[in-house]
């Protein structure tokens, strides 16, 4: 698997999965999964709150979701006989949700962090000692079936214990094996990486008042441009720079955009800005030590 960093799609992951907090991240992989077509049943989630719970199974029939504030063993009921435990609290949290959900793990669960800024070490170091654990980067394009999410086995993943990881998320994106010191890079791009679009979409839509449209008709028009743009990208060998320079005619309005993005050092800014957001990664995996 790791010769190839792209893990092909995979059936839905056998077994039964659980969900350990269900925030706006947990919620765009659990939605992937079952899009994918792995039964509601077979999944329980938990949370803190049993408004959110209700929530929760409303908006997906099947599913079994514990409250936390009404039963406190909720977490460790959801992971006994998992084969996959998703591990979806504030990074803050992870270390003493490992330690509270130790004794009640099976030997081949397969422990999945989503929360980002806790190493590898940190987690195992709170686990059994042997517990297999990966450790992932999602992003919220999940939620529509076309995310992008990094994974990094611990120390004792297997080969199958690692497809069953990424079972999780290949229905719902594409699923890439980088070390774990690749992760922050992968947070930088595509963990972070839809809200550089949304930015986008928001600065063309203001350039687009600026220029004396209505402020709906401009928003539409910078919305479905990237949303479009995306989709072209999102085709069988898709080349950003090919499909850049296909739009861009000689001498064209395009091309004197291009240039002033270029001239103004919009490249340059980009690269600043990943930068940027890999290194407040590592500094939070130091924080959270």
């Amino acid at each position: 698997m790791n010769a190839d960093p792209t893990v092909p799609a995979t059936p839905p992951v056998s077994g039964r999965v659980a969900f350990l907090g269900c925030g706006s991240m947990n919620e765009a992989v659990l939605a992937g999964l079952l899009a994918a077509g792995t039964p509601a049943a077979s999944v329980t989630a938990t949370v803190r709150r049993p408004e959110r719970a209700e929530e929760l199974r409303g908006r997906y029939p099947g599913l079994s979701v514990l409250a936390e504030q009404e039963d406190p063993e909720a977490n460790r009921k959801a992971v006994a006989g998992a084969s996959v435990a998703v591990l979806g609290v504030k990074p803050a949290g992870i270390t003493a949700l490992c330690r509270s959900i130790a004794p009640v793990l099976a030997r081949q669960t397969v422990v999945v962090s989503v929360a980002a800024a806790v190493t590898v070490a940190t987690m195992e170091a709170a686990l059994p000692a042997g517990q297999p654990l990966v450790r992932s980067m999602p992003n919220t394009p999940l939620k529509v079936r076309r995310g992008a999410v990094g994974l990094a086995p611990g120390s004792s993943a297997t080969e199958s214990q690692l497809a069953a990881a990424a079972a999780v998320f290949a229905g719902a994106g594409t699923v890439v094996v980088v070390p774990e010191e690749q992760l922050d890079a992968v947070s930088a791009i595509s963990g972070s990486g839809p809200a550089y679009a949304f930015y986008l979409a928001e600065a063309m839509a203001a350039a687009g008042v600026g220029l004396g449209l209505d402020a709906a008709l401009a928003m539409t028009l910078a919305r479905e441009t990237v949303a479009g743009a995306g989709l072209m990208l999102a085709q069988e060998g898709a080349d950003p720079a090919a499909l850049r320079k296909a739009v861009t005619s000689p001498n064209g309005t395009t091309e004197r955009a291009i240039a002033a993005f270029d001239a103004e050092g919009l490249p340059a800014i980009i690269a600043a800005g990943a930068r940027a957001a890999e290194a407040r990664a590592a500094e939070l995996s130091r924080e959270l030590g």
